[in-house]
């Protein structure tokens, strides 16, 4: 089966998984071509047992569209992310986790998979944007921001801390660096 590489973002009320919430999820799955083959985004009711990190909340106040996005139809952690896990599983090919960054939001969305589906579509892998930028570049993590990205790396999409919007415009990304990675071995 080919590769769908679902790139993913997240949105929370903090740094780290349990003690704060994923208050949205969304992937836009691509296949290696830059095809959009289907996009998911959902929103999450926080956990009961989590509490929102002050500087977190902060940065939000800074945001208050992308805060807004976040608190729209909200669905239960469990219903969520059964809904998500079935959506990955359907897609056609075998899904890669893509993010900027990837040690971020896969570790929400591994630890929200396992607790409320008991297992990952992923399993324990996830690749990371800025990491292949370095690869790339053959440069220094330090300097493989997407500042030092080349500009045809870029789609004019936006990018508005909203979760789905973030993430078709990280897949974009990925998808050009992956095709200038193909010409470069070529």
């Amino acid at each position: 089966m080919a590769e769908i590489y679902v790139s993913t973002d997240i949105e929370t009320d903090g740094p780290i998984p349990g003690c704060n919430s994923m208050l949205s999820l969304a992937s836009a799955a691509y296949l290696k071509s830059k095809t959009l083959v289907e996009t998911f985004t959902i929103n999450l009711k926080p956990l009961p047992e989590a509490s929102a990190d002050p500087k977190t909340m902060d940065w939000w106040s800074s945001q208050p569209d992308a805060w807004q996005a976040t608190q729209v139809d909200q669905k239960d952690p469990l219903e969520a992310m059964q809904l998500y896990s079935d959506w990955v599983q359907s897609l056609p090919g075998t899904p890669v986790f893509v993010a900027y960054p990837a040690g971020f939001d896969f570790l929400f969305v591994y630890w929200y998979l396992i607790r409320f589906t008991g297992e990952s579509p992923f399993s324990h892998s996830a690749i990371d944007i800025k990491t292949y930028a370095m690869a790339l570049l053959k440069t220094e993590y330090a300097q493989a921001g997407k500042r030092s990205m080349p500009e045809h790396w870029f789609d004019p999409l936006p990018h508005k801390h909203v979760a789905l919007d973030d993430a078709i415009e990280q897949g974009a990304l990925f998808c050009n660096m992956l095709a200038e990675n193909t010409r470069l071995e070529a």
